[in-house]
């Protein structure tokens, strides 16, 4: 069981990136998958997560209007796209996955967790 997270990098404020989390071992259909992110000297924040069932998605209000979390059963993917990228938005983002067969998806306990990947908004 396996989550990996890429699409990190170097973007100028305003800019755009889209993260990936890829899983194997498993298939994702049934697991609500969640975003974070960890800034130097900072907790671990909770990002946006997206449910198992019917896949709705929610984010935290940092980022609400300019992050877009979609998942790809089919390619057992989950993305996050960022537009309008702030320099605060600099950190390690991690995705995770819980098995949680619902239409709601938690904020805090996930099961699986991936790498990381470094986002670094900055002119």
């Amino acid at each position: 069981v396996q989550l990996q997270a890429s699409g990190g990098g170097l973007v100028q404020p305003g800019g755009s990136l889209r993260l990936s989390c890829a899983a194997s071992g498993f298939t994702l259909d049934y697991y609500a998958i969640g975003w974070f992110r960890q800034a130097p000297g900072k907790e671990r924040e909770w990002v946006s997560c997206i449910s198992s069932i019917n896949g709705n998605t929610y984010y935290a209000d940092s980022v609400k209007g300019r992050f877009t979390i979609s998942r790809d059963n089919a390619e057992n993917t989950v993305y996050l796209q960022m537009n309008s990228l702030k320099p605060e938005d600099t950190a390690v983002y991690y995705c995770a996955a819980d098995l949680v067969i619902a239409t709601i998806c938690p904020t805090e306990e996930y099961e699986y967790w991936g790498q990381g990947t470094q986002v670094t908004v900055s002119s």
